[in-house]
């Protein structure tokens, strides 16, 4: 029961952390600056938690062709790069990282 309890604790501080963004956005003025600002934090976190990923697939760093989650990283930053579009750049970058796997021999 307890940890059912700090679960909905956790989860109602987080939506009230957010949500006092949001709401306090519309009613404080802040300045411009701050505002284009923010338009680059989800690219931020965002690269933030896949650059690790593709770089340090085993812990540490992992420079190589043969580290396969790089390669299909590469292919799916030009797929977006291109394209523009999200589900295809998923799509092309899974069936990169299959792919790849396989040639490498990781299956």
């Amino acid at each position: 029961m307890n940890i059912w309890l700090i679960m909905i604790i956790a989860g109602l501080a987080t939506f009230a952390t957010r949500l006092s963004f949001i709401l306090l956005l519309d009613r404080i003025r802040v300045p411009d600056w701050f505002r284009r600002g923010l338009c680059y934090v989800p690219v931020a976190v965002l690269s933030a938690i896949i650059l690790p990923e593709l770089t340090s697939p085993t812990g540490s760093l992992f420079l190589s062709w043969r580290n396969p989650q790089l390669l299909a990283g590469m292919v799916a930053i030009l797929v977006a790069w291109r394209t523009k579009n999200v589900l295809l750049t998923i799509a092309v970058g899974m069936a990169a990282l299959l792919a790849i796997k396989l040639v490498l021999g990781y299956f």
